[in-house]
């Protein structure tokens, strides 16, 4: 004898772009979307009965005043598909949001009304679970977790890795200046206040309560800072540093994880180079010719929270 001991489905990959017309002002959002549900929905596995399957790419995009705002949105999918189904009890909504900013012009820094520029392949992520509690679908309960990723950063100095561990394995040649940079990749948990519900009618004063917008603002703003003023000792400690930093400044924020693979440079050898007398690797901090490196890469992540 078998059994379905756990099921979830939905749709992946759905692409969303929304215009909001405020005048001659446009605001764009670029989301590639996934909804997953979870219920009572075991009969389409054991028997083949798809009248309990609900269709998950829905119209909302167009409907929802929240779509310019990755956290509240996904809200709005995730409370539509529990409260709307009554064998759905809970539900996962994924966004990943494409970064476009407005072209500046010159005497216009605010940008154009309604011209647009991919300045940057960082995306902001969002997923979000809803689901019912022991009140059933009139108090439902909500966890959140935002972030960034593909945010690629590089320091030319600034940074050092001295001091490890070293035994016969060790190849790696300690250094007081080089190269940082990684690909940033962070997660953080988002707290809901326990005197907001979880409702449709209810997001737009929980956006305004905390502010979903400026923190994901904050988080970047701090991220890029210390990375860019931290004299590193190590991927681990600017980590650290940046992880403290948002949760100081940001207090609905209950933790966060970091992803940083550490990208290498790796200083060219010249010397075969004779006529010209080039010196690239002694002492490795004066050196100026790198290869970058895919393959091997450091990782490092670390998860900070709140004491």
């Amino acid at each position: 004898m078998v059994k379905l001991a756990n099921a979830i489905y939905g749709k992946d990959k759905v692409r969303v772009f929304r215009i909001v017309r405020n005048g001659p002002v446009h605001d764009v959002a670029e989301y590639n979307v996934c909804a997953l549900l979870q219920g009572d929905v075991e009969t389409s596995f054991t028997q083949a009965d798809n009248s309990v399957v609900v269709p998950t790419d829905t119209v909302i995009a167009k409907t929802s005043p929240h779509v310019l705002d990755p956290v509240l949105f996904a809200l709005h999918l995730g409370i539509h598909f529990v409260t709307t189904y009554p064998h759905i009890h809970k539900s996962k909504v994924t966004i990943e949001s494409l970064k476009w900013s407005r072209i500046a012009l010159p005497g216009k820094p605010e940008g154009h009304n309604h011209s647009f520029v991919r300045d940057g392949e960082e995306k902001e992520t969002v997923e979000v679970w809803v689901s019912e509690s022991g009140s059933g679908k009139t108090n439902l309960g909500a966890t959140i977790k935002a972030g960034l990723k593909d945010l690629l950063v590089l320091k030319s100095s600034g940074s050092a890795f001295e001091n490890f561990h070293v035994d016969e394995y060790t190849t790696l040649k300690p250094v007081s200046d080089r190269i940082f940079s990684t690909a940033v990749d962070t997660e953080y948990t988002l707290e809901i206040p326990p005197s907001e519900l979880v409702t449709i009618e209810g997001l737009a004063k929980l956006g305004e309560t905390v502010g979903y917008r400026t923190i994901a603002k904050n988080v970047k703003a701090a991220t890029l800072e210390t990375f860019a003023i931290d004299e590193s000792a190590s991927v681990q400690a600017t980590l650290y540093k940046t992880a403290e930093k948002v949760l100081a400044e940001n207090k609905a924020v209950v933790d966060i994880t970091y992803r940083l693979p550490n990208k290498h440079y790796v200083p060219v050898d010249m010397s075969y180079f004779k006529s010209q007398d080039l010196e690239n690797l002694n002492p490795p901090e004066k050196a100026e010719v790198f290869t970058p490196l895919a393959a091997p890469s450091g990782y490092i992540e670390a998860t900070i929270a709140r004491d």
